[in-house]
């Protein structure tokens, strides 16, 4: 990873965003910009300054990780560290004049807000900043692609292992932890977030959580889940049906799966999100199903399970080259059941790649 030039490209749209100084504090950001992955720590940038700040138990590893910024090893939390770092170097953050220090306000409580500007003082102008390291990282490099795609590649191989135990009479948590093991065990560093597993009438709650509940016949089993691997995550879901499906239950199925197709079809640089929702929610519409897709088309995907952009009516962000996101309708019947079929998606130059491509044929066990 190019963390320097990460960071020289943020230090040179700090001043067209009106500010002389950003202190960035949500780690997946510090991570993406410095290459710092421990549990605390906080980055100040300024137009030609990079300070790195964290807590003894980081000493080694900070000085092992971090490129392109100096460290400081503080005796108290990274941002306490940094404030009064900043007010007692007024000249280090900007030269002259009242300094406009940013800061990522959607990450921190109003309790850490006023701390900071208390500590900083009446020299610094404390303000909420722009989403800037958030919008670089919806465009993913070559390496950040291929890290995503092994995760993608290790998701995708966690179905199996589930056709193998979900069975009647099987609870969805069993079945939520044999994915879990399967994954630890394949040398993922963690789930990208709790497995869902849930079925029968509760497959009708997009985001159930697996429960006790011995798996019955005659319905859906909505399975989610994603790995984290050197970092990056991953995100699939696949549905199946425990015992015959009915002729209602493959209609509702094939709707979802024809939605999801054409979605993904439609993505192309150019194309903007909303776009791209509109068309799945087309296709359910036209099966009479349009009211029962209660969430958006998908979503961004990286150091974070869910990142910029969002896919979802109305939105209006262009899709770039770069961008990794999920294309995932769903129909939930209340008291029924719910079908949600998701991959991941790479927006190319030509148009689109799936990430570990796999068959989304109705299966039944």
């Amino acid at each position: 990873m190019d963390h320097q030039a990460r960071l020289i490209s943020l230090q040179g749209v700090l001043n067209q965003n009106r500010l002389d100084a950003l202190l960035v504090s949500h780690l997946p950001n510090v991570r993406y910009l410095c290459g710092f992955t421990g549990s605390a720590g906080a980055l100040l940038l300024t137009e030609k300054a990079a300070v790195f700040f964290t807590d003894g138990r980081y000493t080694t590893q900070a000085r092992a990780e971090v490129r392109g910024a100096r460290v400081v090893i503080a005796r108290k939390a990274s941002l306490a560290a940094a404030a009064e770092w900043i007010a007692s170097r007024p000249g280090r953050v900007v030269s002259k004049g009242r300094c406009r220090l940013g800061v990522e306000g959607q990450y921190l409580s109003l309790e850490d807000c006023l701390q900071l500007a208390s500590t900083v003082g009446s020299d610094f102008r404390v303000r909420p900043a722009p989403a800037l390291v958030e919008e670089a990282r919806t465009i993913k490099d070559s390496e950040e692609i291929e890290r995503i795609r092994a995760a993608a590649v290790l998701a995708g191989s966690l179905f199996e292992r589930i056709l193998k135990v979900l069975r009647r009479g099987t609870t969805e948590a069993e079945v939520a932890a044999e994915v879990e093991y399967a994954a630890r065990t394949a040398g993922a560093e963690g789930m990208s977030f709790p497995t869902i597993i849930v079925s029968g009438e509760r497959s009708a709650l997009p985001h159930g959580r697996p429960g006790n509940n011995p798996i019955q016949s005659n319905g859906f089993v909505v399975c989610d889940f994603g790995v984290i691997l050197s970092g990056y995550c991953s995100d699939r879901t696949r549905t199946v049906y425990v015992g015959r499906p009915t002729r209602e239950a493959r209609r509702v199925y094939q709707a979802v799966r024809e939605a999801q197709q054409a979605a993904i079809e439609s993505v192309r640089p150019g194309r903007t999100a909303g776009e791209v929702d509109r068309v799945a929610r087309k296709v359910l519409q036209g099966h009479g199903l349009g009211k029962y897709f209660t969430h958006s088309t998908g979503h961004g995907v990286g150091l974070e399970i869910h990142e910029a952009p969002r896919i979802a009516a109305g939105q209006s962000e262009v899709l770039q080259s770069g961008m990794v996101i999920t294309v995932e309708p769903g129909v939930y019947l209340p008291g029924k059941w719910g079908v949600r079929i998701e991959d991941m998606v790479l927006v190319t130059e030509q148009g689109r790649e799936v990430l570990a491509p796999s068959s989304t044929e109705l299966i039944a066990v």
